[in-house]
């Protein structure tokens, strides 16, 4: 397991989840929710501020395939935001993260939150869901998780 911070990444159309773990690699846990940026680069720089913050070494974006492994409007968004997180010089790991948002629906109701007051933190749950996959995947495997996008994947920089 390589040693150093890391920044889960659930891109939605509205709203960005956010977890963190720590240096060791051990546990995920919800740092916050961005809002989507409607133009201009808000949302990437906010992102960027929390990875300097928790000395992050890369982000990891969930990648939203459909459940046959196929690309879909969200996995394209989801590249299109990672590869302008790329872009900007940072470490970006595109993983799988199909039903990630699904099952942290689902734990939230199985905590007794209702959909409404789910909406603010669904995304950061999704958030720390993707990561402790990543983190996990890493410790058993040895394997660096998903794949490292290169900047050339991404916007222009900022």
């Amino acid at each position: 397991m390589r040693p150093g911070a890391r920044l889960g990444i659930d891109v939605g159309r509205a709203r960005i989840g956010v977890a963190r773990c720590d240096a060791g690699g051990l546990l995920a846990v919800p740092v916050e929710t961005v809002p989507r940026a409607s133009d201009g680069d808000a949302d990437v720089r906010r992102i960027l501020e929390l990875a300097d913050e928790y000395d992050a070494i890369e982000l990891v974006v969930g990648n939203p395939l459909s459940l046959s492994g196929g690309r879909t409007a969200s996995t394209d968004d989801a590249v299109s935001f990672a590869g302008r997180l790329a872009a900007s010089g940072a470490a970006v790991r595109l993983v799988d993260e199909r039903l990630s948002t699904v099952s942290a629906q689902q734990a939230l109701r199985a905590s007794g939150k209702s959909s409404r007051s789910q909406r603010p933190i669904v995304d950061q749950v999704a958030a720390v869901i993707i990561l402790q996959h990543a983190i996990d995947t890493e410790r058993a495997s040895g394997k660096e998780p998903g794949r490292l996008l290169t900047t050339d994947e991404g916007s222009s920089p900022l």
